[in-house]
C-alpha cells in the first residue's frame, strides 16, 4: 500500500499509529523519510505536464520511484524504440510494450497513477531510456532515466 494513500485513508497524519505503521520506510538509496518536507521520499515527481526532475542518473540495479506529486492522472511509459536493447520494457499498469500501453490507456485509462500514487522500476541494464506521460505527450512530458555502470 502506498504510504501517503494509507495516511490519507486512516486520517493519522501526525498520529503514533501513523508512526508506528511507517517505521523503517526508507527513501530509495537507503535515507530515510523524515516526514519533515525538506527531502521527497521519491526520485521524480509528476507536475501538471511534467516530469521533475526531467532527467536521472542512476546506476545498475537502481530502481527509481515515481510518484505523481499534482492533481492530474499520469502515466510512465517507456518508448520501446528509446530503451536498450537488452532491456526490460517498463510502464505503469505492467504493461509488457509500448503498444499494449497506449491502447491500455485509450480503452480504460489503463496506467493511470492518481495524485500520490507511486510506480517504480529497477534498471538493470545501462543505456537510456526515455520515457512519457501518454496522456500529456502532446504538451512534452518526456523524461529520461540515464543507467550507468
Amino acid at each position: 500500500m502506498y504510504r501517503r494513500r494509507f495516511l490519507r485513508e486512516v486520517g493519522a497524519v501526525g498520529s503514533a499509529a501513523a508512526t508506528i505503521g511507517l517505521a523503517g520506510c526508507a527513501r530509495v538509496g537507503g535515507e530515510p523519510d523524515h516526514g519533515d518536507g525538506d527531502e521527497p521520499d521519491h526520485d521524480v515527481g509528476m507536475l501538471a505536464t511534467a516530469y521533475r526532475p526531467r532527467e536521472i542518473t542512476v546506476s545498475v540495479g537502481e530502481t527509481v520511484v515515481w510518484e505523481n506529486t499534482s492533481a492530474r492522472s499520469h502515466t510512465v511509459t517507456a518508448y520501446e524504440n528509446a530503451i536498450p536493447d537488452e532491456a526490460e520494457y517498463f510502464a505503469s499498469g505492467g504493461y509488457d510494450g509500448e503498444v499494449a500501453a497506449r491502447e491500455a490507456w485509450a480503452g480504460e485509462f489503463g496506467g493511470r497513477l492518481e495524485t500520490g500514487d507511486r510506480y517504480s522500476h529497477t534498471f538493470a541494464v545501462p543505456g537510456r531510456y526515455e520515457y512519457v506521460c501518454l496522456p500529456h505527450e502532446n504538451g512534452g512530458m518526456i523524461g529520461t532515466v540515464v543507467v550507468e555502470e
